[in-house]
C-alpha cells in the first residue's frame, strides 16, 4: 500500500501526464507548470520520468512535450478492453445507421467530460467532439446528461468548484439538471457548438451506477421534425446498452 507521500508524489507526476493530454498540443514545461501549478523545476523532474516511460517524449524542435508511444499502446488496450465500449459499440453503430447522424460515447472524469468513441454519418457536421478530445462539464446536453446522473457530492463540487461565484447561473442549471433527471435525457442546441443540436441518454447501471453517456448530434437545420424521433432512437439505444451491465 502507498503511503500518503507517495500517492501525493504519484497524483502530481499524473497531473503533469493529463495536463499535456489535455493540451492537445504541444506545451512547454513552464506552461505545464502554470496547468498543474507546481514549480518549474520539480515538473522537469516528473517530465523525465514520463519521457522514461514512453508516456510523453519531447518536441525535436521547439523542446516542448507531447504525449509518448506508450500512450498508443494505452489507447489500444482501452479501445480493444473496456467494458462500456464494447458494450455500445453495436448500438452505436446501428444508432448511425438508423438516423443517418453522428453518435459518440462521454465519460466524466477529473472534472472534465472525454469522448472515448465516436461514429459519424455520411452526412456533414461541424463538431468539435472528437475521440479522446475533453471538454469542460458545464455546457451542451453530453455535459449536462453526466452532471445530472453522477453521485450528488460529486456534482455539488463540481458545480461549486465551476459556478460557485455565479449563485443566479448555479441555480438556474441546479434546476435544469433536475429536470434532465425527471425526463433521463437532455437536448441542446448551440450551446458548445453552433447550429449544433444534441440530444444524449446517459448510461446507468441497474445498482444507479453512471458509466457515461450517450450522444446524438446533427446539424438543426437538419433535425427540423425529426426531434422526438431522434430522442427516442437515442433514448432506446441507451436503455439496451443499459441492460448489458
Amino acid at each position: 500500500m502507498d503511503t500518503p507521500q507517495t500517492s501525493t508524489i504519484v497524483d502530481r507526476v499524473l497531473h503533469v501526464l493529463a495536463g499535456v493530454a489535455r493540451a492537445g498540443k504541444p506545451v512547454s514545461a513552464k506552461q505545464i507548470a502554470a496547468m498543474v501549478q507546481q514549480p518549474v523545476s520539480t515538473v522537469y523532474r516528473h517530465l523525465a520520468s514520463l519521457k522514461k516511460w514512453g508516456l510523453l517524449q519531447e518536441h525535436m524542435n521547439s523542446g516542448t512535450f507531447e504525449p509518448g508511444p506508450t500512450g498508443v499502446q494505452l489507447a489500444w488496450g482501452f479501445d480493444q478492453n473496456s467494458n462500456l465500449v464494447s458494450q455500445s459499440r453495436e448500438e452505436i453503430s446501428s444508432l448511425v445507421q438508423r438516423s443517418g447522424e453522428s453518435v459518440g460515447l462521454l465519460v466524466a472524469i477529473n472534472g472534465q467530460m472525454v469522448c472515448i468513441a465516436m461514429e459519424e454519418s455520411d452526412q456533414p457536421l461541424r463538431c468539435s467532439f472528437t475521440k479522446g478530445r475533453a471538454h469542460p462539464l458545464l455546457k451542451g446536453a453530453s455535459a449536462k446528461s453526466l452532471l445530472a446522473f453522477m453521485p450528488r457530492k460529486l456534482q455539488q463540487k463540481l458545480l461549486t468548484d465551476q459556478l460557485g461565484d455565479k449563485p443566479e447561473e448555479l441555480a438556474a442549471l441546479e434546476t435544469q439538471l433536475e429536470e434532465i433527471r425527471r425526463r433521463g435525457y437532455c437536448i441542446s442546441e448551440s450551446e458548445v457548438d453552433l447550429g449544433v443540436w444534441g440530444v444524449s441518454v446517459p448510461i446507468v447501471t441497474s445498482n444507479g451506477r453512471l458509466e457515461g453517456t450517450i450522444t446524438l448530434m446533427a446539424p438543426a437545420l437538419r433535425v427540423g421534425n425529426r426531434e422526438q424521433e431522434l430522442v427516442r432512437m437515442t433514448l432506446e439505444s441507451a436503455q439496451r446498452i443499459c441492460n448489458r451491465f
